[in-house]
């Protein structure tokens, strides 16, 4: 009984995986390595690749069930950097508002999907000769895929890797016959992910086409974000070096940042993404359209206040003028007068906050704005955050909120402004198309400055974070020296800062903020609760899917 779940999965990943590339297929019980490489090898791994992106029926939902979609979900919406406006039955709502669900179909999809890809990849790895050059990049890339596919899993439906090498992390299949189905520790799965990831890099070369295929930098550049968290920094930092061989990091990035996610595949900053054609545009079931109503999408899903806050610090940030854009009312520009918009919700209470807004006076003497809610007159602070960034705040009935001020015409949804964010889309023109980034140069930048800040090397730190502030167009004025932190009371926090801003979206937030040990602080408006989330919270986790834990019998999460 051990083993029957998993492997039923994985067998029937292999026969979707073929079907995506138009190969024949066999009976489960006829299937064998010989059969199987007697097809193309290249072909089957292109169906992994496939297998990134199709959509699958799971627990009756086929639209929009995709490993990409979910996946990008999945990691960024437990964090910090959006706010969700409405309830929806879209299983990222449970991702959104941390009431994830065993029974969930993004859960379960991504599972199923994850150790499918893995079974394709073992079975390529057990019949392709490393010693043969016709094999290597092939074998290569199925060794990059089961390091991501295991990664994947073990970020998402276990605890960081900083919380223990013996936390009990996921099922570790290298074998295409895998018997005995058990809960490997984190610190089991991350090695072979390390030994993975090391061998693809020695086995490929360049990709053998657009950045949708894996190559050399792209496993070691997926490598120096897994020795980061495995908080090796020595080794993250020695990759990174070894990937750069010199070469200044500045000219490994997209110089046309503003149009960079647009044509992400082939770009020369993608080290691997997701690619899709014309063709594979998933319109309103795809990743952007949460994001943004333009081209029919759904456009449900805005930036947090926290984050917008951020941006701000430097308006001319290209990262906030190319993908956050504020929808107004029957026009393209911003009104000249204002509004207060002001979380609404019963102080000390962890109930979701909508927002209430008033007409916005401003006093030209004393540089304030002030609104009037019934005979009451309040007078919004424009308090100096760490020495010299601008927060809105008000003492509103007793209690002290973060408020912004916006444009009167802004366009909102359920009380709650609307920026689309564009990310995830304009690909070939179209508002819903993107070929999502897993990996690029300005993250591994970013890796290597995290990675100097927790040695101690606050200089070097500096020096990588300010290469990805200069390309995206913050002015001298807003970079970094150990001598002007700009308020910062560290470099790691400086760092921080900076991936979440370079990274918005990206999935990458949630594991830097619990890896880390920190809190999450999601006191801002949206449907999430108005709280803080610990990150000893069990449900920093994901469920083990139903269909898994009651068949093979493996160890549910705590607290599911």
């Amino acid at each position: 009984m051990k083993a029957k779940s998993l492997y039923l999965l994985v067998v029937l990943g292999m026969i979707l995986g073929f079907s995506s590339c138009n190969l024949d297929y066999y009976p489960s019980d006829e299937q064998s390595s010989d059969v199987l490489i007697q097809e193309s090898s290249a072909t089957i791994m292109d169906g992994c690749y496939s297998l990134l992106k199709d959509e699958v029926e799971y627990l009756g939902w086929p639209s929009g069930n995709t490993f990409c979609r979910h996946y990008f979900q999945m990691a960024e919406f437990p964090a910090d950097n959006i706010c969700l406006s409405g309830k929806t039955t879209d299983p990222l709502f449970q991702a959104t508002t941390y009431t994830m669900t065993d029974n969930l179909q993004n859960v379960g999809t991504l599972w199923m999907l994850g150790y499918k890809i893995i079974y394709m990849t073992n079975t390529l790895i057990e019949s392709l000769d490393e010693n043969k050059s016709e094999d290597k990049q092939i074998l290569g890339e199925a060794y990059f895929m089961r390091a991501l596919m295991h990664l994947n899993m073990v970020t998402l439906y276990a605890k960081p890797y900083s919380f223990g090498r013996s936390e009990k992390g996921v099922p570790l299949v290298t074998a295409s016959q895998a018997k005995d189905i058990k809960r490997n520790t984190v610190g089991e799965v991350y090695d072979q992910i390390v030994a993975d990831l090391q061998k693809a890099s020695k086995l490929m070369g360049n990709s053998r086409g657009n950045a949708g295929y894996a190559s050399r930098d792209a496993a070691m550049g997926l490598l120096s974000r897994v020795y980061l968290y495995m908080e090796n920094y020595d080794e993250c930092i020695n990759t990174v070096n070894e990937m750069l061989d010199g070469a200044d990091p500045a000219g490994k990035l997209d110089a046309n940042l503003a149009t960079y996610f647009a044509n992400a595949k082939t770009s020369k900053e993608t080290l691997f993404c997701i690619a899709h054609e014309m063709n594979e545009d998933k319109g309103q079931a795809s990743i952007g359209s949460m994001f943004n109503g333009d081209g029919g999408g759904w456009g449900e899903i805005y930036p947090s206040a926290t984050l917008m806050n951020l941006y701000e610090r430097y308006p001319m940030d290209i990262r906030y003028t190319a993908f956050i854009k504020p929808q107004y009312n029957k026009s393209t520009e911003p009104s000249a007068t204002k509004k207060v918009y002001i979380p609404n919700g019963t102080a000390g209470s962890e109930e979701k906050r909508d927002l209430i807004s008033f007409a916005a006076t401003y006093d030209d003497v004393n540089g304030t704005y002030s609104f009037k809610d019934g005979s009451t007159t309040y007078t919004v602070e424009n308090r100096t955050i760490q020495g010299e960034y601008n927060e809105y705040h008000v003492n509103y009935k007793g209690e002290d909120l973060m408020v912004r001020i916006q444009p009167s015409n802004m366009s909102v949804r359920n009380t709650y402004p609307k920026y689309f964010v564009t990310k995830f889309g304009y690909q070939d023109g179209s508002p819903t198309l993107s070929s999502p980034v897993v990996c690029r140069w300005a993250e591994v930048i970013l890796n290597r400055a995290e990675a100097y800040a927790h040695k101690g090397e606050d200089a070097k730190a500096l020096a990588d974070v300010n290469i990805i502030r200069t390309r995206a167009g913050i002015p001298a004025t807003g970079l970094f020296s150990t001598s002007d932190m700009h308020g910062y009371a560290n470099v790691t926090d400086i760092v921080l800062d900076e991936r979440r801003l370079e990274l918005a979206f990206e999935g990458h937030r949630m594991f830097d903020v619990y890896r880390n040990k920190l809190n999450m602080d999601r006191h801002y408006p949206g449907l999430q609760a108005w709280k803080t989330v610990q990150y000893t919270d069990p449900h920093i986790q994901y469920p083990i899917p139903n269909a898994e834990w009651t068949v093979s019998g493996i160890e549910q999460n705590p607290g599911y």
